[in-house]
Parts: C-alpha cells; structure tokens; sequence
C-alpha cells in the first residue's frame, strides 16, 4: 500500500472497528434476492461516522465481481459542489442462507467490516443497512430521493427493529 493512503486506511480501520457494540449483533429479517442489490443505492439517512464526515450526495454502486461484488461508494466533501470522494470496496455473501450478511473489505483488504441487510424492500426501492454490530446504520434508495410515505415506512421499521433513529442524520440527496 502506498504510503499516502497509510493514514486514510487507519483512520477507516478506526471508524470501522467494532468498539463497545450499540445493542446487539443484528440479524437479517429475511431473506434476501442478491441480484436486486446490484446497481446505484443512494444514501438518504446514516448514523454520524468519522470516514463521511461532512459527505452530502452519497451513493453505493453495487456490480458482480469474481468472488463476490464490487462497491463504489461516493459522496461529496462538503457540499453538492465539493470535491467528490470514492472508496472502493469487495463484498461477499457470509450467509447464503439469508444472502443479508456482508463482508465488506476496503482499502485491498487492510480494512474489513460486517454489514446486515436489515430489510430489503424492492417493491418501494429501499432497503435498511447496518453494521453486524449495530453501531451505524443507513437507509439507502434506488432513487436520490424517497418518497415521504416510504422513507416514514423505513424509519418506522428501523424502530421496530429496536434502532434509535434520532441517531440519524439525512444528508443532502443527489441534485441539491
């Protein structure tokens, strides 16, 4: 690894880390069509985290890769118009019994987490993230921005799912 990217890989490696967890490991609710998960998910809400601190506009792109999936992640630094930031990341199903455990590695693999697809819903076009953890977790669209009565619908299912969705922050989608 070169040794400009030493200090953006430990400080995700710190970001990323599973400290003292939120609440306990989480689960998949169901399972999940993997093959509805390739494409652009833009981020509508997340938990504050140090490697998006100061993104707006984010957005996942998912592509089938050898072994497993290709993420492009970006968002831009600031505002609408800031400089764009990408990072890149390899996933692989931990569970094919769900399809909704992840394990994602960034920066060639210095730095991996655990991700579950908490709710998948394609027919409204979002799905509920979060870390195996619990400690961060996002709403993601296929569309920059969510309708009202779906993004309700999602927030309410985070809460059922026992998430504190005051955590939250909503950054601004795609256009603003």
């Amino acid at each position: 690894m070169p040794r400009s990217l030493l200090p953006t890989a430990l400080g995700a490696a710190l970001l990323l880390a599973p400290f003292a967890p939120a609440q306990a490991a989480v689960e998949p609710t169901g399972r999940i069509e993997i093959s509805k998960m390739m494409g652009r998910w833009y981020e509508v809400a997340r938990t504050p985290n140090a490697l998006q601190r100061g993104c707006v506009a984010g957005a996942s792109d998912w592509k089938p890769a050898p072994n497993g999936f290709a993420v492009v992640q970006s968002c831009h630094k600031g505002g609408s118009n800031g400089p764009l930031s990408v990072w890149k990341a390899k996933a692989t199903v931990s569970d094919p019994r769900t399809n909704a455990k992840l394990k994602m590695s960034f920066f060639g693999g210095v730095v991996s987490q655990n991700y579950v697809v908490l709710e998948h819903r394609p027919d409204q076009g979002w799905l509920a993230l979060a870390t195996a953890d619990g400690k961060y977790f996002w709403l993601m669209a296929q569309r920059p921005v969510l309708p009202a009565a779906a993004r309700s619908q999602a927030l309410a299912r985070f809460r059922q799912l026992g998430f504190d969705v005051g955590r939250l922050e909503f950054p601004l989608p795609m256009g603003s």
